[in-house]
């Protein structure tokens, strides 16, 4: 054969090949999809996994399911996904714990939360909340300032050390030139339980667990991280409100898969995602937990992303023991 027919044998072959890979947008996907959630069931990634699965079902008409991968805050699952083949199949529930928090508190987190992912979509999460036991007699965060600049350090419990809770807890303190010393527990609802019981008085818990307990009278909020204040609380200030700006976040979870995912197929996955968010039926269920949702493209996302891992990095490196 000539070299020009070659040459056009070769070409022909590359097209036909790109029209048919398996990453291909336009007949992807052929099999069930995967959401890996870093967490157990019943945790807020598997959570936010599910509610994605069920819609990602109906939109592609393919079955989709969770796969729970917990572990080292997080760090297994998200590895599990950094290593998946990038053809659409394998996604994870990010978040600011699994993919800014732990990697900067990790010698060997196993994976980059930048260079090793697809950042595809924002989803959104919960606000935390300062709440006290109502028998601190403390009723705004004012008064808590006050008892703190008394002298000595007040004890708090948040869900767990390296959580977005305990990191704002410590800035505040480093803010309002108070010391808190946190009470360590196994976990949130333990957290709750230490608070509910008297054994600590201060808590930074995210809204979604401490809701129930504020409804019952059982913890006083008196102060959210949330960028607006609560339509159900319109008197709880947030802690912009009170002069506090840079304690403005919340509990975010999202999208990503694999580093070198399609971006068809990427584009495809956002839109549904931005879709779920505008049903009435999910809008109403976050509305009710307080989850702050906003759409993002997935370049938003990425940078988004980014500026997060900048922003807590230098925090957790500083209030971690041994960073």
């Amino acid at each position: 054969m000539s070299t020009p027919c070659r040459l056009a044998a070769a070409l022909v072959l590359a097209v036909a090949g790109s029209s048919i890979g398996p990453a291909s947008a336009a007949d992807w996907p052929t099999r069930p999809l995967r959401i890996i959630a870093p967490s157990t069931p019943g945790g807020a990634a598997d959570m936010f996994g599910r509610l994605v699965c069920d819609h990602f079902s109906e939109a592609f008409h393919e079955r989709c399911f969770v796969e729970n991968r917990a572990g080292a805050g997080g760090l297994i699952g998200m590895a599990a996904a950094a290593q998946a083949a990038p053809d659409g199949y394998t996604l994870a529930t990010s978040s600011i714990a699994y993919n800014v928090i732990a990697p900067a508190i990790s010698p060997n987190p196993g994976f980059d939360p930048m260079k090793d992912f697809t950042h595809i979509a924002y989803i959104g999460g919960p606000p935390n909340v300062f709440v006290v036991n109502p028998a601190l007699n403390v009723r705004s965060l004012a008064e808590l300032v006050a008892l703190g600049r008394r002298g000595a350090a007040i004890d708090y419990v948040s869900p767990g050390v390296g959580t977005l809770g305990h990191l704002m807890a410590e800035v505040f303190a480093q803010k309002a030139g108070i010391k808190l010393q946190q009470i360590m527990t196994k976990g949130g609802s333990q957290a709750m339980m230490d608070l509910i019981s008297g054994n600590v008085n201060v808590g930074t818990m995210t809204w979604t667990s401490a809701l129930a307990q504020i409804r019952a009278g059982k913890v006083i909020p008196i102060a959210v991280t949330a960028s607006a204040r609560l339509p159900e609380f319109p008197d709880l200030p947030t802690f912009k409100d009170l002069g506090y700006d840079e304690l403005t976040a919340v509990t975010w979870f999202a999208l990503s898969g694999p580093a070198g995912l399609p971006n068809d197929i990427t584009q495809r996955l956002n839109a549904a995602v931005a879709k779920m968010l505008e049903l009435p039926d999910v809008r109403k269920r976050l509305d009710r937990d307080a989850v702050e949702t906003r759409v993002m493209t997935s370049d938003e996302f990425t940078t988004f992303m980014a500026s997060e891992i900048d922003r807590w990095t230098p925090v957790a490196r500083r209030v971690m023991p041994g960073n």
